[in-house]
């Protein structure tokens, strides 16, 4: 599989993103191998935080909540997808599935030997992240659902995402940086947007990004909808805890939370938030606010289990 690798000197002197890169080798599906990075912070023999990100952002949407969580004594891992931020970038659309996504992140996994850890997904971090938590059980003790959804094409989307599906398909310039800025609530600065673009030197590098809103299962036929259907019944027997936090001002995923908390058993009794003041991509808007929730979290379901 042909791939291409963002220069390094793409994420110098990144605002508020100083973190150490690390590397794992995964089989790309097609007889070779892609590189995922991923940023590991904290306590390294303390159970790990799992931070997902989505469309078409990458580990740097993380950037401030993993300092809240590691001084809170938790580790923190954050990886980028394949197709996203450091990692490796199939050069052709035809090599991102969804199938491909959730089997890249099955083998990085197994690569860093993830174990007892709460995924925290949002966007496609919950689409992926959740297949995951449905495929691989054992290796999760709880979940924090944020501004995600895992579809099955049974139902309408709902029109805030098709039209994002078809703006997606058709503009002309796929600006990730104005993207990103335009699902959030706060102002971005210039350089954070740059931030946001370093990945993507040109449009050769965006295939993924192009690719991942064609992905999310629309109808009852798609490729991935079997699959999920799987892992909702996974998930309607799931009894470790699960936290909704959601925000408050996005279109895409309202009424998602609601869902989960009618269907997964372990959101029973758990302190689902809305978070105020947060648009599609929350850890931007309200990323310090949204890591004490993980932080709260854990402190509290670690006291029930003891």
């Amino acid at each position: 599989m042909e791939a291409l690798r963002t220069p390094d000197d793409r994420f110098r002197n990144l605002p508020g993103y100083g973190f150490e890169p690390h590397y794992a080798e995964v089989p790309d599906g097609d007889g070779g191998t892609l590189r995922v990075h991923y940023i590991d912070e904290g306590q390294q023999g303390a159970a790990p935080v799992f931070l997902m990100h989505g469309e078409p952002s990458w580990s740097y949407l993380y950037r401030k909540m993993i300092p809240v969580i590691t001084q809170a004594g938790h580790r923190a891992i954050a990886p980028d997808l394949i197709g996203f931020g450091r990692s490796d970038k199939p050069s052709k659309r035809a090599d991102y599935t969804y199938l491909r996504h959730v089997d890249w992140m099955t083998a990085f996994i197994d690569a860093i030997n993830l174990r007892e850890a709460t995924l925290v997904g949002q966007d496609w971090g919950g689409l992926i992240g959740l297949r995951l938590v449905a495929e691989h059980p054992d290796r999760f003790a709880r979940v924090v659902a944020a501004n995600t959804f895992l579809p099955t094409g049974d139902t309408n989307p709902g029109e805030a995402f098709l039209r994002w599906q078809t703006y997606s398909q058709q503009t002309p310039n796929f600006h990730v940086g104005g993207i990103i800025r335009g699902g959030c609530k706060t102002e971005l600065s210039r350089e954070v947007i740059d931030a946001y673009n370093a990945p993507f030197p040109n449009d050769t590098y965006k295939e993924g990004a192009r690719q991942f809103p064609l992905l999310v299962p629309t109808r009852p036929d798609d490729p991935a909808a079997e699959a999920n259907r799987a892992a909702w019944k996974v998930l309607g027997a799931w009894e470790k805890p699960f936290l909704c936090a959601f925000s408050d001002q996005d279109p895409v995923t309202r009424g998602a939370d609601k869902l989960f908390q009618a269907t997964v058993p372990g959101t029973k009794g758990q302190p689902h938030t809305t978070i105020a003041g947060g648009g599609h991509f929350l850890q931007e808007d309200k990323g310090e606010e949204l890591a004490q929730v993980v932080v709260d979290f854990i402190a509290a379901t670690e006291k029930e289990t003891k």
